[in-house]
């Protein structure tokens, strides 16, 4: 592949395609916190963005290394996003089943359950290595740049949309949230093995 437009338009639609189960976490963080701080939303937003931009790297890197070693790793990433996401989802669910009966403060999103989000979120950008193995170092840095960039602001969107509808909903968002991220668990994990 050459630098062209056809590399630009490749690479944002890429970084449209990954982002939807981040913009979907991201969502479900947004009602869970809806009075969540600009610093703390570009920080949440940033580490989807991080890991979506480092993982392709690191799927280039396997192609163009270790490739033998990662093939057999491939087959468990709908297992190893499903079980992260199912049990931070199920952590949401009870917390907020437990907050019906006796009310106390929602639980606030911390730097292991985001990394935890991010790694299922992301896990399966290994994945697009593959695709983009034939780009030299330089066009895989520059396309998995802008798939991180892609997912920062599809993250943020993500995050304004559920602090909206997080502040309506009150009390109900954490179980809604834990059931959403059980559900994309369960898209990622089907569509993974299909």
């Amino acid at each position: 592949m050459v630098w062209s437009w056809q590399f630009v338009f490749k690479s944002i639609l890429l970084g449209i395609g990954l982002a939807m189960d981040a913009f979907s976490v991201s969502l479900v963080n947004g009602l869970n916190e809806p009075k969540m701080s600009k610093i703390k939303m570009c920080g949440v937003a940033g580490m989807f963005a991080a890991l979506q931009f480092l993982m392709p790297l690191a799927g280039w890197f396997c192609v163009h290394s270790i490739m033998q070693y990662f093939a057999v790793f491939e087959s468990f990433i709908p297992w190893i996003a499903f079980l992260l996401l199912a049990l931070i989802g199920g952590k949401m669910l009870m917390e907020g089943i437990k907050s019906e009966t006796a009310p106390e403060k929602r639980s606030s999103l911390t730097f292991k359950i985001l990394l935890m989000q991010g790694i299922a979120t992301s896990i399966d950008a290994l994945s697009v290595g593959f695709t983009i193995a034939e780009y030299g170092w330089l066009m895989a840095f520059v396309c998995a740049f802008i798939i991180g960039t892609i997912t920062f602001m599809i993250c943020i969107a993500a995050l304004l949309i559920g602090k909206t509808f997080g502040t309506k909903l009150s009390d109900k968002a954490q179980i809604l949230g834990g059931i959403l991220l059980i559900i994309i668990g369960l898209e990622i994990f089907i569509t993974g093995m299909m």
